[in-house]
């Protein structure tokens, strides 16, 4: 078959990887990257090139099984990597690491914090209802489930634990504020937190990278068919005809295929269908994107005052906006292993921040911004891929996470025949 797919990242290039072995596949792919939130940035520095990942950074085998089956397949090889979370609430000054003892009071007064002990207290009980919560099968009766904000009520947990563990943590990964999450279901949150180890305090999976930067497995999995990507070459319209699918692109040209996949974001699929059918009206209009920029820079301003305080992932939760989604940065030489001069940061929400003179590069990104009916959404996935030879992929119908992509790429090579 002739085959379309719109976009590059993981979902796309998975179901073309797969695809490629038996069909006439093209990529089309609006920018002028291939892999979508895979981004390594080559940044030269004291006569040595280092290579900084942007977007998709870490995995783990326990968690990531099919991206990691693919990376095996690939002979792409990955090193240990550290993963650790802190904390740091400008409007009280509050700074903490939970790697250990020592990052828990890094500022030594928090020992003398009832609410710091209460949070700590919480954090550890939050375990076993959340797995049961995510372990148990949903109701099939109709009656509705627990938001967030009444599960948490329910069991009584603390103000200092949802300000400054669940909120930058969860609200930080999706983009969301803590108002909208509060009103998310509790269930959908806790088997995500289940599903990446989040909830254990010990036997966490070990976390690991790619070696020479996430660009590396792209360069393998696209040596078959670099040839069939086309950059630069955004698509306008896609047209069901008979029994073709015509892809009209940006530069007036059209192409008539058997069967088109889109791997872009929901909103844009949405977009560009020239008579979408009402169930993919509902579906992609529930799944949202908010836009985002991530910030290349070595500006250590923006991190923890105390050193001690320091983790990969750095929730920052700002003085002029407390209600808004919590900030990151993340630390690239605790990620990846970088032995550089300059630490590498990567953050999101602290443009106005960081000194302009220490930004390496900005990059846009898009990210699933789930709202209260988007579980409801992604389960009605086989109602609409496949329907009238349009099938659909991206990160956005799981967690929003590279195995959630890969996973669903591989899911839609399936429907054509194809598999691991």
């Amino acid at each position: 078959m002739k085959i379309a797919i719109v976009g590059s990242g993981i979902s796309g290039l998975t179901a073309a990887w797969l695809l490629q072995r038996r069909h006439e596949i093209t990529v089309f792919e609006a920018g002028g990257h291939i892999g979508g939130h895979t981004h390594t940035v080559p940044v030269a520095l004291q006569g040595r090139t280092w290579p900084v990942d942007t977007g998709f950074i870490v995995f783990n085998r326990r968690t990531y099984p099919t991206f990691c089956t693919v990376l095996d397949r690939l002979k792409v090889p990955s090193r240990d990597s550290t993963m650790s979370f802190a904390v740091r609430d400008e409007t009280s000054g509050l700074e903490w690491n939970g790697t250990s003892l020592g990052g828990v009071f890094a500022q030594r007064r928090n020992l003398l914090r009832p609410s710091h002990w209460g949070m700590l207290r919480d954090i550890l009980r939050f375990a076993a209802p959340a797995e049961r919560l995510a372990t148990e099968p949903a109701p099939h009766d109709g009656s509705s489930e627990l938001t967030l904000d009444e599960f948490l009520d329910r069991l009584r947990f603390g103000d200092s634990f949802r300000r400054y563990y669940l909120w930058p943590m969860t609200s930080a990964i999706w983009s969301m504020p803590p108002r909208d999450l509060g009103r998310f279901p509790a269930r959908f949150l806790c088997r995500f937190l289940h599903n990446h180890g989040m909830l254990r305090v010990s036997g966490r999976p070990q976390w690991r990278t790619v070696v020479g930067g996430s660009w590396s497995y792209v360069t393998a999995m696209t040596a078959n068919f670099r040839e069939r990507i086309r950059l630069n070459t955004p698509v306008q319209r896609i047209v069901r005809s008979g029994d073709r699918v015509i892809v009209h692109t940006a530069d007036g040209a059209e192409a008539a295929f058997d069967r088109v996949i889109l791997a872009s974001h929901a909103d844009q699929s949405l977009a560009m269908l020239a008579q979408p059918s009402e169930a993919e009206r509902s579906v992609l209009g529930d799944l949202p994107y908010s836009s985002t920029i991530a910030v290349l820079h070595t500006d250590q301003s923006v991190m923890p005052r105390t050193r001690s305080a320091w983790a990969a992932w750095n929730a920052t939760i700002r003085a002029d906006q407390p209600e808004a989604r919590a900030c990151l940065t993340y630390d690239m030489n605790i990620l990846q292993g970088l032995q550089s001069p300059d630490e590498f940061l990567v953050s999101l929400g602290l443009d106005d921040r960081i000194d302009p003179s220490k930004v390496l590069r900005r990059i846009p990104y898009s990210l699933p911004s789930y709202h209260v009916r988007s579980p409801a959404a992604q389960a009605r996935w086989a109602e609409i891929s496949g329907a009238d030879r349009i099938h659909y992929c991206g990160a956005y119908w799981g967690w929003g996470f590279h195995e959630d992509g890969c996973l669903s790429g591989l899911r839609v090579a399936r429907q054509l025949g194809e598999d691991l």
